[in-house]
């Protein structure tokens, strides 16, 4: 939902829907500001400009994915379908856009789906479909492919540090009430 809420919008929420979107909001800021992410994105920059940041959060994903119980105690599966499952019982709370998508995310599973290169595939195709100029996310994939060990390295330099950050933030966002 963080990314179809905008503004201070997320104040028309529930409180944990609100707090919610603000753990997404400061994913992302804390992911964009990054220095290690910089040099994955830098190493696209040249040919996917400023869609370079998308690619590389969906480069992640996959590492994500493909490594999740490296992260989590639960398998991606059951993960996936458990959450999933809690997302749809809200879906008429969310924003039109969030529930017009959620049907397609559950029906294909995107998220496990990411832990294979074809899954990336797929949704770097979608996306590139969908974006206003020329993205040439499509070719993506190659540059993936290409550069996998040092995308993988740097994610797993990034991903410690950022769950470390957001656990304190979350920490933050409960004693802030």
């Amino acid at each position: 939902m963080g990314d179809f809420v905008k503004g201070n919008q997320y104040q028309n929420y529930p409180d944990k829907i609100a707090k919610g979107i603000l753990l997404h909001r400061e994913i992302d800021r804390y992911t964009d500001s990054h220095p290690t992410v910089g040099i994955s994105k830098d190493r696209l920059r040249v040919k996917y400009r400023h869609y370079a940041g998308v690619i590389v959060d969906m480069f992640y994903d996959h590492f994500l994915a493909k490594n999740f119980e490296e992260f989590h105690s639960m398998n991606l599966k059951d993960f996936t379908e458990h959450h999933f499952q809690h997302l749809m019982n809200f879906i008429n709370e969310m924003p039109p856009r969030a529930q017009n998508m959620l049907p397609y995310m559950v029906k294909n599973n995107w998220l496990l789906a990411y832990a294979k290169l074809e899954g990336i595939q797929r949704a770097l195709t979608g996306m590139s479909r969908r974006t206003k100029f020329e993205s040439k996310m499509d070719e993506a994939i190659q540059d993936l492919i290409e550069n996998y060990d040092g995308f993988e390295t740097e994610f797993r330099v990034f991903f410690p540090q950022i769950i470390d950050h957001i656990s304190q933030f979350r920490e933050d966002l409960i004693t802030s009430q």
